[in-house]
Formats: structure tokens, sequence, C-alpha cells
């Protein structure tokens, strides 16, 4: 039996897989918002199925949003909620694109929903957690790897731009050197192939805690550790991500 807040999230994710598989591949209209991303009717409408969901169970927890903004951000209660994580994949209707939803309870996150719903051949790929009560993969509970060495783990990567143009890099290309595998599966997947042990390490610079705020849920209820980059825990603000199965965390920090 799911917590009410986790049945919130995956009932939030359910409805939003309905409006995106209802756009999905429809060549709809792209807008260009003030940061350059990328922003079309699905993203909007799916957060707006969301956010109304979420509202009619918990009038009083906060929202955060990609796209309606913000409400109550102080509340004791937030919601955060990136709609379509990987708009430039569904505009260009390629299946690596997810809906991101978790819930933050003091500063702590604690629920968290990673639902992919045209990515696989059976429908979709589903990730949830809840801390305390562990993760779950397409309904088969997951935990992380017991790989205990760079040498014999696989990292994968995402957006490194800021990583690549700073004084990191090249300990970076040490790292990656010492591994037994390097994959860029990206996005959603890696954290998902994380959380259920088939690989061991994800590094990011360039990302939006909208982005990877179930994502780190999900990896931790796991038995993994996530942190930002410098190793300090994760807040609103945060862009840059290590994620590993807890094992190499401290291994692979001291190597960055």
């Amino acid at each position: 039996m799911h917590s009410p807040f986790l049945s919130t999230a995956l009932d939030a994710a359910r409805a939003a897989g309905e409006v995106v598989r209802r756009y999905y591949q429809q060549n709809i209209a792209v807008t260009i918002k003030a940061d350059k991303s990328p922003v079309t009717q699905a993203d909007v409408e799916t957060e707006q199925v969301i956010r109304q969901l979420i509202a009619s169970r918990f009038p009083d927890h906060g929202f955060y949003g990609e796209e309606t903004g913000s409400d109550g951000l102080d509340a004791e209660y937030l919601w955060l909620v990136d709609p379509i994580d990987g708009t430039k994949a569904f505009v260009r209707e390629y299946p690596m694109f997810s809906t991101q939803i978790a819930l933050m309870h003091r500063g702590h996150l604690i629920v968290g929903v990673s639902s992919a719903p045209a990515y696989g051949v059976s429908g979709g790929d589903l990730a949830y957690a809840e801390i305390g009560h562990g993760a779950w993969l397409n309904n088969q509970p997951i935990k992380v790897s017991d790989i205990d060495t760079i040498e014999g783990s696989a990292i994968s990567s995402g957006n490194l731009k800021t990583l690549a143009l700073g004084n990191q890099w090249s300990r970076y290309g040490s790292l990656i050197a010492r591994a037994n595998r390097i994959r860029g599966y990206g996005d959603f997947l890696h954290y998902h192939l994380l959380a259920a042990g088939k690989i061991d390490v994800v590094i990011e610079s360039d990302v939006n805690i909208l982005d990877i705020a179930a994502l780190s849920v999900i990896v931790e209820a796991a038995g993994g550790k996530f942190t930002q980059l410098d190793g300090k825990p994760l807040s609103l603000q945060t862009t840059t991500v290590l994620a590993t199965n807890n094992r190499l965390h401290d291994q692979v920090l001291k190597a960055l």
C-alpha cells in the first residue's frame, strides 16, 4: 500500500501520460522561451493536469512547476514538477523524455515519480520511490549495484558543457579512463539504470532541480547516493549531479 503522497504522484503521472501520448508525434507547434528552451502546448497542458490533481488533494501544499510557475515555495510540503523533461526529444519525436514529479518536505525530497510514457516496447518506463519505503521500476523492486571500484564501474554522463569549460575537465578525463565502461544514456534513463543496478555512476554539470528531484529520490530509495558535483546536498538552486551506488561516491568525488 502506497502512502497518499506517492499514490497522488503516481495518479498525476498517469494523467500526464494521457496528455503526452495525445500530442506525441503530432507535429505540434513550438514556442521558444526567454531562456532559449522550447515549450509546447503539451508541456503546458500536462503540467496543468498534474497541478489540478495535486491541488484537489492537497490544497495547502506548495507547487513549483516548469511551465505554470510557483506558489507557496515556503510551504511545509512542496511539489516539484517538470511535465516534459526533454521537450527537444519530444518535439523531434524520439522517446527520451519523461514526466518528473517530486515532493519535498521541509527541504527534504521524500517522494519521486519518473514516467517515460513513450519509451520501450511495453508502453513506457515508470520508476517511483518513497524515502524509507523502497524504489520500483515498472512495479518491480529495485536496488543499486554493489560495484566498489572505479575500475569495475560503468559511468554514464549527460549534460557536461559547464564541466568541459572548467578546471575539472582533465580530472573527468582521468576518471573515465579508469572506468570499466563509459556510456551517455542521458535524461531519465541513466538514473533508472543506476537505481536498478545496471550502471554505477551518473555525472552531469548542467541540470535544473526540476529535472532531477524525483530521480534523486528514486536513486536514494534504491540505496544510492545523490549530491551535487561538489558533494553538497541538493537544493532548489542545484545545477550539477553526482549520483552513485553509494559505495563509489567518495572515490568519484576524490577523483574529480
